[in-house]
């Protein structure tokens, strides 16, 4: 209402100024009336200026919008490219370790890629990708670089099922490597082993490396195992309760070695049961 009695007065102001003018001559009504409408016009042209201005500020505004999700998509597209080629880097470093220690051993091994985890309790085991067609038989000895990974029980053309060392239903003989006590190397899961049949009259340590013992053929003697995380002298009977942490980080298993043993080679070709 107010902008309509505004547009109203400004028209009054104009037809005045018109009539002024006629003949070509400007008179002081002429003059009057400018000095009216000149600022009301003025603010008017301000007024459409600021909207202008406004509109080119949101327009500009929409397009940095877009210009920034544009970019954003980018951002997040080059990070997974990166966090992809770190990946790839880190197994490439991986790699190069297994096949370095490898070229060091001087035991005939098939390189394993772990393609499978049962997370049961009593009998932890993974999948690997070497089978019967690759020379693998129920016995065999899986490691790493770090140690015993385990003992294949399970074989297929492809595939080989391997108990885990540290299952509880998994035992292997063991000695502490500075002295060469042996006893009885007990997996207890999460937390690792537990070496049982040491009498309380030896010397054990925390930080003891245990070792296999080699005792029966299938794993070779001084094949990392763990440390000594501590010892129990205070249970009742003649043993001690010794704790061992794995050399072998179980969760983090991506590649293994099957140790070639000659003893199940032979087995196999003269057709005894062996340890199946």
């Amino acid at each position: 209402m107010r902008l309509l009695l505004l547009f109203g007065v400004l028209l009054i102001f104009s037809l005045v100024l018109v009539a002024a003018t006629v003949g070509g001559k400007f008179g002081p009504l002429h003059q009057l009336t400018m000095e009216m409408v000149g600022p009301v016009q003025s603010v008017f042209s301000r007024i459409g200026f600021s909207g202008r201005q406004l509109t080119d500020n949101y327009i500009s505004l929409w397009d940095v919008h877009k210009e920034n999700r544009q970019l954003k998509l980018m951002l997040d597209k080059y990070r997974e490219q990166v966090d992809e080629y770190r990946e790839a880097y880190s197994t490439y470093l991986h790699l190069q370790d297994q096949l370095e220690f490898k070229k060091q051993q001087n035991f005939p091994s098939l390189t394993a890629r772990v393609v499978g985890k049962d997370p049961g309790y009593w009998f932890k085991t993974i999948i690997v990708d070497r089978g019967e067609n690759d020379g693998v038989v129920v016995g065999m000895v899986a490691r790493t670089d770090r140690g015993v990974v385990g003992q294949v029980i399970q074989v297929s053309a492809n595939y080989s099922k391997i108990l885990l060392a540290n299952a509880p239903s998994s035992a292997i003989d063991a000695m502490v490597q500075k002295n060469r006590i042996r006893g009885i190397l007990k997996g207890a899961g999460e937390n690792g082993f537990i070496l049982q049949y040491v009498l309380k009259n030896v010397d054990v340590e925390v930080g003891d490396t245990i070792v296999t013992a080699g005792i029966g053929g299938l794993f070779q003697t001084g094949i990392p195992l763990g440390t000594v995380s501590a010892v129990n002298k205070e249970q009742r009977g003649m043993f001690l309760e010794i704790e061992v942490k794995p050399e072998v980080d179980f969760q983090m298993l991506e590649v293994v070695f099957i140790l070639l043993s000659e003893k199940q080679k032979v087995e196999k070709e003269m057709g005894l049961p062996g340890d199946r």
